[in-house]
C-alpha cells in the first residue's frame, strides 16, 4: 500500500515536470518506468516509441521497451528495437548499453 502511495507521488510528480519540459526524454522515460511499475504496459509503451521516434540516440528506452514488448509475446517487434537500440549505442560509443541489448537480444535469437 506504501509503496503504491510512493509510486503515485513519484508519477504526479514527474507529470508536473513534463507540463513544463513536455519534450524532456529523460522525465518521459522515467514516466514510462513509473508505468510500468503499476502495470500500465499500454501507456509505458507508448510512451518509449514516442521517446525513440523524436530521440532515436535517447539509448535507454530501447532495453526497456523490449522487455515490454517480450512480456506481450511480440517477440520479432522486441528483436528489432533490439537491434536498433545496439546500432546507436555502437554509434554513441556506449559499451554497457550495447552489450546488454546485446545479451537481450541474444536471449531471443539463439
Amino acid at each position: 500500500m506504501l509503496s503504491d502511495i510512493c509510486t503515485m507521488d513519484r508519477m504526479e510528480r514527474v507529470k508536473e515536470m513534463l507540463q513544463a519540459s513536455p519534450s524532456d526524454s529523460f522525465l518521459r522515460h522515467a514516466l514510462a518506468l513509473e508505468y510500468i511499475k503499476e502495470g500500465n504496459d499500454v501507456e509505458a509503451r507508448t510512451l518509449f516509441e514516442a521517446i525513440l521516434t523524436d530521440s532515436p540516440d535517447y539509448i535507454g528506452s530501447y532495453y526497456h521497451l523490449g522487455k515490454l514488448l517480450e512480456r506481450a509475446g511480440e517477440t520479432q517487434l522486441a528483436i528489432t528495437w533490439y537491434e536498433k537500440g545496439m546500432q546507436y549505442a555502437k554509434q554513441a560509443g556506449s559499451r554497457h548499453a550495447y552489450n546488454e541489448l546485446q545479451t537481450a537480444y541474444e536471449d531471443l535469437v539463439y
